[in-house]
């Protein structure tokens, strides 16, 4: 059996790339910036969520499970957020750091 080859011409890439930025009829798509701001957006909606839930703890209205699952969901899109900023940061640093 021989070993699968992939051959991409700077075109192909190049056609990839453009496909992947281009914002599709449902506003699905984007570039990286667009993304982002989805994704911060989803951190804040669960903070939000979460928060939401423990007033309605401590008014005495709110299911405990449910507030225990808003606030983990809460901590692990804050820390993916954060991951994802400590990512980026590196990334940029090592750019930075690169030759000319």
């Amino acid at each position: 059996m021989s070993p699968l080859s992939l051959t991409v011409t700077p075109s192909q890439a190049a056609d990839a790339y453009r496909a992947a930025d281009s914002t599709g009829s449902e506003g699905v798509g984007g570039n990286f910036g667009n993304t982002l701001t989805r994704a911060i957006g989803g951190v804040i909606d669960a903070n939000h969520s979460a928060e939401d839930q423990a007033m309605q703890a401590i008014a005495g209205g709110a299911n405990l499970t449910d507030v225990v699952t808003a606030v983990s969901k809460a901590q692990l899109a804050l820390q993916t957020a954060t991951t994802i900023r400590d990512r980026m940061v590196q990334a940029y640093q090592q750019i930075m750091q690169m030759p000319i």
